[in-house]
C-alpha cells in the first residue's frame, strides 16, 4: 500500500493526468451533442447523411438507436473494466478503455465520410463497450489519497466534467462548421477527439504508474453480468430500493432530455451545429456554477428532503417548459433554472443514498446505483427515437418531463424516512 508520504508525492503526477482523462473522455461525448442531430434530422444541412440511402424518415430512431447503444454497452462494460482494473491493474484497463475509445472515434469519422450508417452503428457500440476511463480514475484516486482527501479529489472529476461539458459542444459546433478554414466538416470533430483519446493512452501507458499494490490475479471467475446483477439487487425489498427507484426514474427523464433537446432545437428552430453547441455550452456554464457556487451553502442550509420536494418539480417544469418555447430567448432563459434544479437533485439524491447505506457497504451501494443510471440512460434514447418518428420530437420532451414528475411523487409519498 501507499504510505502517506508516497501517496502525497504520487499523486501531485497523477491527480492532473487523471483530471485531462476525464476532461478527454468528457469532450469527446461533449462533441457529439450538436453534430448527431445534423446527421440524421436535418435535410438542409450540409452534414445530413440520409438522403442518398434506403433509410428514408428513420433519422429520429436512427439518432435515438446511436445513442441508446452506446449507453447500453457502457451499462454492461463499466463494472467489468473495474473488476478487470482490480486483477491486472489501474494502468493497463484504462490504457485500454483510452485505446477503444481512439478507435471508437476513428470508426465514427470514417463512417461519416463515407456515409455507411452500419459503420457509425459499429463505432458507438464499440464506444461504449469501452467506456471504463471514469470507474477507473476514480479507483486510481481511491489508491493513492487518503480517505479524508476524497471527496476534494473526486470534486475534481466532478470539474473535468463540467469543462468538457462547456468545452465539448463548442468545439463540435467549430470543428464541424463547413465555413471553418474551408476544411472542417462533419468528420472533423471525431478526427479530433481520436487524436486526443489516442494520445492520452500513450501519456497514461507511458507515465501513469501503476497504483493498484493488491492485485488479484485469480480471485474467482470474472462476472460479465455484473451491472444486471446490481439491478436485480437494486429493486430487491429493502431500505433502498425506493430511493433506487426515484433514481432509476429522474435519471431516465434526464436521458430523454439529453438525448433529443438537440434535436427539438433543430426541428423547431432550425439551430444549426454551432448554435447548437453554444446552447449547450451556455447550459454547461450553470451547471459548472451550480456545482461549485450553489450546492455547498444550499445543502448546508436545507435538508436533502427539503431539497429535493422542490428540486425534483423545478426540474420537471423545466423541460416541459423546453418542450413548448417559443424562441431561442425562451430557450436560454430557462437553462439556468434547469441546471441548477438538476444539479441540486443529482448531489441530494446520490447523497441520500450514500447516507442510507451506511458505513460499511459504501461502494457496494454506489456501484449499484451506478448501474441503475446507466441502465436509466440506455432504453429513453431508443423510446424517444421511435416516438419521435411516430409523433414528434416535442413528445420525447414531455415523456421525459412526465418521468421527472412520476419520480417527485414517488419521492415524496413512498418514501418517509428521511
Amino acid at each position: 500500500m501507499f504510505s502517506s508520504t508516497s501517496k502525497k508525492d504520487s499523486s501531485r503526477k497523477i491527480v492532473p493526468l487523471l483530471f485531462i482523462t476525464i476532461l478527454v473522455d468528457m469532450l469527446g461525448i461533449g462533441i457529439l451533442i450538436p453534430i448527431i442531430p445534423q446527421l440524421f434530422t436535418n435535410p438542409v444541412s450540409p452534414h445530413y447523411i440520409l438522403s442518398s440511402t434506403t433509410y428514408g424518415e428513420s433519422g429520429y430512431f436512427l439518432v435515438g438507436l446511436l445513442l441508446a447503444l452506446y449507453a447500453a454497452g457502457m451499462f454492461i462494460s463499466a463494472p467489468i473494466f473495474g473488476e478487470l482494473s482490480d486483477r491486472y491493474g489501474r494502468k493497463k484497463m484504462l490504457s485500454l478503455a483510452l485505446l477503444g475509445s481512439f478507435i471508437s472515434y476513428s470508426l465514427f469519422a470514417i463512417g461519416i465520410a463515407i456515409q455507411s450508417v452500419p459503420l457509425l452503428i459499429l463505432a458507438r457500440i464499440a464506444g461504449g463497450l469501452s467506456a471504463g476511463n471514469i470507474g477507473i480514475a476514480q479507483a486510481v484516486i481511491a489508491d493513492i489519497t487518503p480517505p479524508a482527501l476524497r471527496a476534494a479529489r473526486f470534486g475534481l472529476i466532478g470539474a473535468a466534467f463540467g469543462i468538457g461539458f462547456i468545452l465539448g459542444p463548442s468545439i463540435g459546433g467549430i470543428l464541424s462548421n463547413p465555413q471553418g478554414l474551408g476544411v472542417f466538416g462533419a468528420a472533423t470533430p471525431f478526427w479530433f477527439s481520436a487524436f486526443l483519446a489516442g494520445a492520452n493512452a500513450l501519456w497514461v501507458f507511458l507515465v501513469l504508474p501503476e497504483t493498484n499494490k493488491n492485485i488479484r490475479k485469480f480471485p474467482g471467475k470474472l462476472s460479465f453480468f455484473r451491472s444486471f446483477h446490481n439491478i436485480v439487487r437494486a429493486f430487491r425489498p429493502g431500505a433502498l430500493r425506493a430511493l433506487f427507484g426515484v433514481n432509476f426514474l429522474f435519471q431516465s427523464g434526464f436521458s430523454f432530455y439529453t438525448s433529443f433537446l438537440g434535436v427539438l432545437l433543430v426541428y423547431r428552430f432550425a439551430m444549426s451545429e454551432v448554435d447548437i453547441g453554444t446552447y449547450f455550452s451556455f447550459v454547461g456554464i450553470f451547471i459548472v456554477i451550480t456545482q461549485g457556487l450553489i450546492t455547498r451553502p444550499v445543502t448546508r442550509r436545507f435538508t436533502e428532503k427539503q431539497i429535493l420536494r422542490l428540486s425534483i418539480p423545478l426540474a420537471s417544469l423545466s423541460v416541459a417548459l423546453l418542450a413548448f418555447a417559443p424562441s431561442t430567448f425562451i430557450i436560454y432563459a430557462i437553462a439556468p433554472l434547469f441546471a441548477v434544479s438538476v444539479g441540486l437533485t443529482m448531489a441530494n439524491l446520490t447523497a441520500a443514498v450514500s447516507r442510507r447505506a451506511g458505513e460499511g457497504i459504501q461502494g457496494e451501494v454506489l456501484g449499484i446505483n451506478s448501474s441503475v443510471n446507466a441502465l436509466a440512460q440506455a432504453f429513453p434514447p431508443l423510446l424517444g427515437g421511435v416516438i419521435a418518428t411516430v409523433v414528434t420530437p416535442v413528445a420525447t420532451l414531455l415523456i421525459g418531463a412526465t418521468f421527472i414528475a412520476f419520480s417527485s411523487y414517488v419521492y415524496r409519498h413512498v418514501i418517509h424516512d428521511f
